[in-house]
């Protein structure tokens, strides 16, 4: 991680019997803005709050720019934080609350003004300079923070769930500007978050958390498209899982024309057999899980064509049907399994048969839209459906 400009290494971080941060080495780039993307107690919080100074790591340590800053005081680290409550000094103004670090770093009167002047301008609050928080929105506090944070030019800024305590539609216009405001300053953005939406859309490289470690490290797409572990296909969107064994012969006899050991299939309860891409190139009698995104999923009353052979094809039942507009989302029964599938409304035909609940149906997808993985961890689910104060109940700290 030589090229990197901010490395954690080997850090680890307990909090009595907890382990909130278990050896966890990553490099963010100059310029990035990089997202810790994990449900509540996987320590991604901690992990911030360690590069800021306020917890010290058990072991390991941090560099910023080639500097160890593991033992530096916080308030001699250039890093600034953006909390979800703010922290804005509600007896001052907008301007007054901006100027306040320029103030402190004891700035000249003019460099002051001319500083605060253009930060008030790159966050669009102008009009709003003599107001005091109290008289602003939600989203206007945000930008306060934000360019408080910014005008003393740290040289990385963490954003600690900051548009957490926003309604959705404000969320969703704060995701453009905080994105913008990246853009414009060039600073390295470290973004704490549970939102996966939110990482997603703002971030030029994620990593997934879970009980402590990194997961998975990645740009955004490739997160999606390709999950290391069966833990972040379930944490990173909808995902369906088939867990069975491999075997190499029958997709051999099934497309004699591919490459050996292009394919395999999975014989799977309830399914039989599911033609499956061998990227890994796993081995035959392998135990691993299948997963296949709801959007791969076709539903038809028809059985579609298949003149390539790569499509797995299996009779269902609709088993509910929720219409939300760009697309209308089922869930198919087959024996134990309830597949998720999303169904984009490309076009909308009035004299369509539609597909309705109770309705027997075809479900389809291309053995290519599959993603093989080990074997799905049902612990790893249900930290996924854990409610936040269950996980890390232990310390508050942990998060």
């Amino acid at each position: 991680m030589a090229d990197e400009f901010l490395v954690f290494d080997g850090v680890t971080k307990r909090f009595g019997d907890v382990i909130a941060v278990n050896d966890v080495s990553l490099g963010v780039r100059k310029g990035e803005f990089f997202s810790l993307l994990g449900s509540s107690g996987c320590g991604k919080t901690t992990l911030l709050r360690m590069l800021a100074g306020f917890e010290q790591p058990d072991s390991g340590r941090i560099y910023l720019d080639g500097v160890d800053v593991t033992d530096i005081l916080p308030n001699k680290r250039r890093v600034n934080t953006i909390f979800q409550n703010y922290a804005l000094f509600p007896h001052l103004s907008v301007w007054e609350n901006i100027a306040f670090g320029l103030r402190i770093a004891r700035r000249s009167k003019a460099d002051i003004e001319k500083e605060t002047e253009a930060m008030l301008e790159l966050v669009q609050l102008s009009e709003q300079a003599d107001k005091r928080p109290a008289y602003l929105s939600g989203g206007q506090k945000q930008r306060v923070a934000i360019a408080r944070a910014l005008i003393n030019k740290p040289q990385v800024l963490l954003l600690d769930e900051p548009l957490a305590a926003l309604d959705l539609k404000l969320r969703q216009h704060m995701l453009i500007e905080l994105d913008l405001i990246h853009d414009e300053v060039g600073i390295t953005f470290l973004y704490v978050t549970h939102d996966q939406g939110e990482a997603m859309s703002l971030s030029d490289r994620i990593a997934v958390m879970n009980r402590g470690r990194v997961e998975q490290m990645d740009t955004p797409a490739a997160i999606y498209e390709t999950p290391r572990t069966s833990f972040v296909a379930a944490f990173i969107g909808d995902t369906n899982f088939f867990a069975g064994k491999v075997v190499m012969d029958e997709a051999a006899k099934m497309l004699p024309d591919a490459p050996d050991s292009d394919y395999c299939t999975l014989e799977v309860a309830d399914f039989g057999s599911i033609l499956c891409f061998n990227d890994k190139r796993i081995r035959d009698g392998a135990q691993v899980s299948l997963s296949v995104r709801p959007e791969r999923i076709r539903v038809t009353h028809t059985q579609p064509e298949n003149p390539q052979g790569r499509l797995n094809m299996f009779r269902g039942r609709i088993e509910d049907c929720v219409y939300q507009g760009p697309y209308t989302r089922y869930w198919v029964r087959i024996g134990e399994y309830r597949i998720s599938v999303f169904q984009s409304h490309g076009r909308f035909f009035l004299d369509e048969k539609p597909i309705r609940w109770g309705d027997d149906i075809w479900f389809s997808w291309h053995a290519d839209d599959g993603y093989m993985l080990e074997q799905y961890h049902e612990a790893d689910e249900a930290l996924l459906l854990q409610p936040p104060e269950a996980i890390g109940a232990n310390d508050p700290r942990v998060s």
